[in-house]
């Protein structure tokens, strides 16, 4: 949806010309705004809700602009969205260029102003340096607000791009700052501090996000949480290097923003008129990632616009390719089946089980290729094992079709960016392998080394087999992983640091795959959660969100993994217990209550399960593929508990008749029994139905092996409650007193 663009004149009180550029969503209940004084680079000036009238923004100059004060410049600090110290800042440098290693000191003026249906274009530049620079604003449909910036070369030698951050203003009362942190099993875990002044940077540079990421860096009020508090939340939209900071300096409100981190040397403008270094072309520019902005009254809020927008970027694509809409299918990934064990026999027998519990999409993982029956060796290799697979009855292609001979998509695994040195590849070409010099390699990782795709040669082999691979077997889907931190990483080929071009390598083979093969669908895996952004998302149709499937470490792992990616787009398994991650054992009702929401799947070998769990596990798939239309459609909320000891969990429908929730004991409580739960996102004026799912109806009640209650909870039963919307968002209901490391479904319909 466009949004709405106003265009105001006006002057300041000391004569200076003032242009605001208001832009709204109405529906999306989103306004953002932008100030030009004079020929100065934007100020943002407004980025909350809708202005009932917007005209009176053009005396924003003189309401917010500081006075000068004693020891400092003869302006204060006003920070644009490129701050720079020809403006008086004086925190972090946020854009640094340099000419024959000399770093340029750049005083923009706005030069052109264009307006056009989806955002604005303001052109400026430092015509005494020659640089020139187009910073592009856009709101959203869902009511994010997206900029990045443009930098063009116009001198006659060479132009170095060190460094851009982009930047939003927060109101002063933001005065605390919620990132997450992580490492492998354990992604997402929210992290709090105040918002003080001085510089708060969460950077990556190993070539992804990486697990320690924070899809978000919010700033908000004093205790914001998921249901209130306004908060104002960043992201960059980059699967490379990438660092997103909040700073303060004592003369100025926090800033929030980010960008793209390059290594010296990586991104080098050629002179004006000149020839591109590595093929580009003349008065080629550097244009940074989206740095994307979203407005909140609580996290759900600022959640769900990035779920809108990443299910608008999906349902545009399918459009244009001609691709249906279709229910995400059930997954059984074969990895925590049988590992590197791969056979005819069982994988076709696991296919079947797979099948008969509900299994709509049965895929491969690793160990089907080259010499690759362990994970030191035959990574790049991509071709069918004989070993394994031999040609014939028994072979891979065997398998895919008796796969979708059971009504079941099939899909294979890949790791198309990395390689094992004991491989035919590397022995063949070590020239295509990413190393900062001719005779080092980069500490090695899983025993592997990364592919240097910005070559010609070796993304003409990788996509080639992949292609080939696809059309061979019938892969309906492929699961893409990314084992390897990106260190390192110079290309042999140019001698110049390659991160950047990597990652736009790997999204061109995404594109490339998916153009030549209309339907196929691509994981995005990097030792789980290594690798989520906006980038790899819109081109991705799902993420693993980590390679720990112990439900109670999922609890929070998908909890904050939600304030990005849309549910439908986590892949949550099902998994065996004790967990092969933790070792924690845990109910069957607790692993499938925690996979219920996202994208359901299976990483369970069955073959050794009684049938008894296969039935219960048939059970719980049927409810999934009731549901997962809402999941897909639908609200995220999650509800703040003031009992660290519990989780409440749901989706609502887009149209607010339905809601499933979850209520999770991860540990005993102070209380007991639980408290009442207060459920989020419902009409306060409506009517509702609560009851227990009927696949979990029995959990709650008193002595049964998951709940510890000594009698009848009243609602608990297939007849429940009916309460209305605004009471179950005040007081709540109570929830059953179970064990802890469990979980409770119940369904929410409006009457």
């Amino acid at each position: 949806m466009m949004a709405t663009i106003m265009d105001f004149n006006g002057t300041s009180s000391g004569g200076e010309a003032v242009r605001v550029v208001y832009l709204e969503q109405r529906d999306a209940r989103a306004a953002f705004a932008f100030a030009i004084v004079g020929d100065e680079l934007p100020r943002i000036v407004h980025w909350g809700r809708p202005l009932s009238d917007p005209r009176t923004l053009v005396s924003c100059v003189d309401a917010l602009r500081p006075q000068r004060v004693s020891g400092a410049l003869d302006e204060t600090a006003w920070p644009s969205v490129l701050p720079t110290q020809a403006e008086a800042w004086t925190g972090s440098p946020r854009f640094v260029v340099r000419a024959d290693g000399v770093e340029l000191y750049c005083r923009f003026a706005v030069t052109d102003v264009r307006i056009d249906d989806g955002g604005v274009d303001v052109a400026a530049e430092d015509d005494e340096q020659g640089v020139r620079i187009v910073w592009r604003c856009e709101l959203r449909g869902s009511g994010l607000v997206r900029q990045r910036l443009t930098v063009t070369n116009m001198r006659a030698e060479a132009l170095e791009i060190g460094h851009v951050e982009l930047a939003f203003p927060v109101p002063a009362d933001m005065a605390e700052v919620l990132t997450t942190t992580g490492h492998h099993l354990r992604e997402r875990s929210p992290q709090r501090q105040p918002f003080t002044i001085g510089r708060f940077q969460k950077a990556s540079m190993v070539g992804r996000p990486d697990f320690d990421a924070s899809l978000l860096l919010n700033a908000g009020r004093p205790g914001f949480g998921f249901t209130g508090g306004d908060v104002y939340s960043v992201h960059v939209a980059w699967s490379g290097n990438s660092l997103m900071a909040a700073e303060r300096l004592p003369y100025t409100t926090g800033l929030i923003g980010g960008g793209e981190v390059l290594a010296g040397g990586e991104m080098t403008l050629p002179a004006r008129g000149g020839d591109g270094a590595d093929g580009a072309p003349k008065d080629a520019g550097y244009t940074t990632p989206w740095v994307y902005g979203s407005y909140g009254e609580g996290l759900n809020e600022v959640a769900a616009r990035f779920h809108d927008e990443l299910r608008a970027t999906h349902a545009r694509w399918r459009a244009a390719h001609g691709v249906a809409d279709k229910p995400r299918p059930v997954i059984l990934n074969t990895w925590e089946a049988v590992y590197f064990k791969h056979d005819f026999d069982t994988l076709k027998v696991l296919a079947d089980k797979a099948a008969a519990s509900g299994v709509e999409r049965f895929v491969v993982d690793d160990g089907w290729f080259g010499g690759r029956r362990d994970d030191t060796a035959g990574l790049g290799d991509w071709w069918i094992a004989q070993d394994v697979w031999p040609d014939g009855g028994r072979s891979l292609k065997a398998l895919a079709d008796h796969v979708h001979a059971k009504g079941m998509e099939f899909g294979l695994w890949f790791e198309p960016e990395m390689v094992n040195p004991n491989s035919r590849m590397y022995r063949e070409h070590p020239d295509w392998v990413l190393r900062p010099t001719s005779h080092r390699l980069p500490m090695q990782g899983r025993s592997q080394q990364v592919v240097d795709l910005t070559n010609p040669d070796a993304y003409a082999y990788v996509y080639g087999c992949m292609d080939a691979l696809v059309g061979e077997l019938g892969i309906d889907y492929i699961k893409w992983d990314h084992n390897k931190y990106v260190t390192e990483a110079v290309s042999p080929r140019t001698g110049r640091p390659a991160v950047h071009g990597q990652t736009l390598a790997v999204y061109r083979i995404f594109r490339d795959l998916k153009d030549a093969h209309p339907g196929l669908e691509i994981e995005s895996c990097s030792s789980g959660g290594g690798r989520v952004d906006l980038a790899i998302l819109s081109l991705a149709d799902r993420i693993w969100a980590s390679d720990c499937v112990d439900p109670v470490e999922r609890a929070d792992i998908q909890r904050y993994t939600s304030l990005l990616v849309p549910p439908e787009m986590i892949g949550e398994h099902v998994g065996a217990s004790p967990a092969h991650s933790t070792h924690r054992a845990t109910s069957q009702r607790m692993r499938m209550a925690m996979a219920f929401f996202g994208h359901l799947g299976i990483e369970w070998n069955l073959l050794e399960e009684p049938q008894s769990a296969l039935d219960e596990l048939g059970v719980w798939v049927d409810a999934y593929k009731r549901h997962r239309d809402d999941f897909a459609h639908g609200v995220v909320v999650h509800g703040d508990a003031a009992d660290p000891s519990v989780r409440v969990d749901g989706v609502v429908s887009a149209d607010g008749a339905r809601a499933v929730y979850r209520f999770t004991q991860l540990t005993t409580s102070q209380t007991y029994p639980a408290a009442p739960v207060r459920l989020p996102g419902l009409d306060p004026d409506a009517d509702y139905l609560i009851r227990p799912l009927p696949c979990n109806i029995d959990s709650g009640e008193p002595f049964t092996w998951i709940g510890n209650g000594q009698s009848a909870l009243g609602w608990w039963n297939p007849d429940g409650v009916v309460m209305n919307g605004a009471a179950l968002a005040a007081f709540g209901l109570r929830p059953p007193s179970i064990h802890p490391a469990n979980a409770v479904l119940f369904s929410v319909t409006r009457m």
